[in-house]
């Protein structure tokens, strides 16, 4: 099942890399697309909203729960 969360800060290709590597380093099996022009990271799998919002943070971005 994929989910789409809106994250704030993500300016460049080394953000969209530091966010994918958060989220698959608590859920190895995720599979994860970030979409820099709409501050978009989508993630496809198991995974609860806690853990994205946990990796995100952890990586030092505002994660802005589920996107529309």
């Amino acid at each position: 099942m994929a989910e789409s969360y809106k994250v704030g800060g993500m300016t460049c290709g080394g953000c969209a890399r530091s966010v994918n590597n958060a989220i698959v380093k608590l859920a190895p099996d995720a599979r994860v697309e970030v979409d820099l022009p709409t501050g978009t990271v989508t993630v496809n799998g198991p995974v609860e909203e806690a853990t994205v919002r946990k990796a995100v943070e952890s990586a030092g971005f505002d994660f802005n729960g589920k996107a529309a």
